[in-house]
């Protein structure tokens, strides 16, 4: 089943021709293609620098069967296969979470791409006679909010300006957005096409929106994404213009309201398409990364946001069953993992609650993408483990804790933290029913998530190579590559 955003004749021909492509360069060698996304500072970068450490040092991962089998021969950076995207910077994250101090590393701000290179023995019978197979994987980073701007391709200016004004004025966002929508009563949108004007609204929305972003909001359905993360289209007019109102009477072409429209179709064609024909639509597999506990220390608005936000994008995903000969023409991702991150801020007691409460945000489109043919997982993950476990006694009650350092200057009641001092935290208790998180009231659990730093003192393998401590990332990789080194 395709997606339901609309393509063009010149869209489906590119995405055949970028198919035929990877098929020609992987005659010899095969290659699969991994979508890493997820919205902002969910991880992805740390998954994707501690997935490549892993397979090249060989590290210990009971859970991926290649590798627990004994038939996973080794794994080596390969040439950049795409000259017109950037490297993942995997040498300068790796850094960052080796460091002393370490810290961890910036976050997904562009698209970005890794190859790696597997050598494997086949399971197959027929296939091992021809002797070690070899699979190249290709690793491609994109930020979470960039599939956000995808389901503008189905909206026209004046349906998304009438969603983006409903969110703006409802209770939760209304503080942020009172500067723009202040200034947005002052526009006459049917004056002539004024630059100042059409500057000041852009940026009081920006604004906006990056408060709505904030730790204290942690809102998820803020597009359009470029306007989070401008780059080098900062600026741009292409990235110069806001929701408005219907007009009152007639449009003329050197309006406000005409400018702004077309700044937003041109936002459209020159941004989003590209992205969804180039990269988006070449996928063979995806993880989707979540920050659900971020989404919980916000509230129940904050939850909802978030499993609105992941309905509506991963509604996008070109999903269904795959072959070899499909491959060449009608590219499908035929796996998804959902992976709630940051699992090591709970003790492993609340994991499987944590899971539940993925299942319930993702649920739609778990079942459509089931629907299509294509096979999905939840999984609670921490691909970089900050934290260890322990017990402290509280009125004689022994509860489960998690042991390790605050970032500084996150603060729980009245403590902020230095950065240098340990601490045994207790999480508090997810609740049973994952429906709970989206009602306010007396009952709903007190939360308390902090941010910590990565961890220190790391153990080494016995070719002296640092382990990356983590929570069922070998099962996340097993999941995601594990059959096609069968």
């Amino acid at each position: 089943m395709p997606s339901n955003l609309p393509t063009t004749f010149a869209d489906e021909v590119g995405i055949t021709l970028g198919n035929l492509a990877d098929a020609a360069t992987g005659a010899v060698t095969p290659t699969l293609r991994l979508g890493v996304t997820g919205l902002s500072r969910a991880g992805k970068t740390i998954f994707i620098t501690a997935l490549i450490h892993n397979l090249v040092t060989g590290a210990r991962l009971p859970g991926f069967a290649p590798m627990n089998e004994g038939r996973l021969i080794g794994a080596r950076l390969a040439e950049h296969p795409d000259n017109a995207t950037p490297r993942f910077a995997y040498e300068n994250h790796l850094a960052a979470l080796l460091g002393d101090p370490p810290f961890w590393p910036e976050s997904t701000r562009r698209i970005s791409q890794l190859r790696l290179t597997l050598r494997y023995q086949s399971r197959n019978w027929l296939k091992s006679q021809f002797g070690v197979s070899t699979l190249n994987l290709d690793i491609v980073d994109y930020p979470g909010e960039w599939l956000l701007d995808l389901p503008l391709l189905t909206k026209s200016f004046a349906a998304w300006s009438e969603e983006a004004l409903s969110l703006a004025r409802r209770p939760a966002r209304r503080h942020d957005a009172k500067d723009f929508l202040d200034i947005l009563e002052t526009v006459d949108l049917t004056a002539p096409s004024n630059e100042a004007t059409a500057e000041k609204l852009a940026e009081a929305f920006t604004h906006y929106l990056r408060e709505s972003k904030s730790d204290r909001q942690a809102l998820s359905t803020l597009p359009p994404g470029r306007f989070l993360m401008p780059g080098d289209l900062e600026g741009s007019p292409a990235l110069t213009f806001a929701p408005l109102p219907p007009p009152s009477g007639p449009v003329k072409s050197d309006s406000l309201y005409a400018m702004l429209e077309r700044r937003y179709e041109a936002y459209k064609s020159l941004i989003v398409r590209p992205f969804f024909r180039d990269h988006f639509a070449r996928l063979d597999r995806q993880i989707v990364l979540v920050d659900a506990l971020r989404a919980l220390n916000a509230g129940p608005e904050a939850v909802a946001d978030l499993e609105a936000a992941l309905t509506s994008v991963l509604a996008c995903f070109r999903q269904g069953s795959s072959n070899p000969i499909s491959r060449l023409l009608n590219r499908r991702i035929d796996r998804i993992l959902f992976a709630a991150t940051k699992a090591d801020h709970l003790h492993h007691s609340s994991h499987p609650r944590l899971e539940a409460i993925l299942n319930r945000l993702v649920a739609s489109a778990a079942r459509r993408a089931k629907f299509s043919g294509a096979q999905t997982r939840p999984l609670a993950i921490a691909a970089v483990r900050a934290t260890r476990e322990g017990t402290i006694k509280d009125n004689g009650e022994a509860l489960p804790t998690i042991i390790g350092t605050p970032e500084k200057g996150q603060a729980l009641g009245n403590t902020t933290y230095d950065g240098g001092t340990e601490i045994a935290l207790f999480p508090g208790d997810l609740p049973e029913n994952p429906d709970s998180l989206f009602k306010t009231s007396e009952s709903t659990p007190q939360l308390n998530f902090l941010r910590f730093l990565p961890p220190r003192n790391l153990t080494q393998t016995e070719a002296g190579d640092p382990v990356l401590p983590n929570i069922r990332l070998d099962r996340a990789i097993d999941f995601l590559i594990g059959d096609r080194l069968a």
